[in-house]
């Protein structure tokens, strides 16, 4: 078992979009994660910090855009995202926040 500190590290911050919302309705959250972090340390996060029972996660790693920022060329950063499904009867509720 980890730290709680290291695990606010494996689980950025959740995301809120009209995909996360419909996504909601199928029992399941989706997160910004470290983008070192594995499916069993998001799977402990998530189940240490809400006091849930994970059945799935998936993960989509988006590559970062090259974009101009002030007429030069510049990067944006990498995200990983994790789509965590829970077990029937468990919820975890994101706009009140942690």
């Amino acid at each position: 078992m980890t730290e709680k500190a290291e695990l606010y590290e494996v689980i950025r911050r959740p995301i809120v979009t009209e995909k996360t919302t419909s996504a909601s309705e199928h029992n399941a959250v989706v997160f910004e994660v470290a983008v070192d972090a594995t499916k069993p340390k998001i799977t402990e996060a998530v189940e240490t910090l809400f006091g849930v029972k994970v059945k799935a996660v998936n993960t989509v790693l988006t590559k970062g855009k090259v974009k101009r920022f002030r007429g030069r060329p510049g990067r944006r950063r990498d995200v990983k995202k994790a789509y965590v499904t829970l077990a029937e009867g468990h919820m975890i509720d994101v706009t009140t926040g942690l």
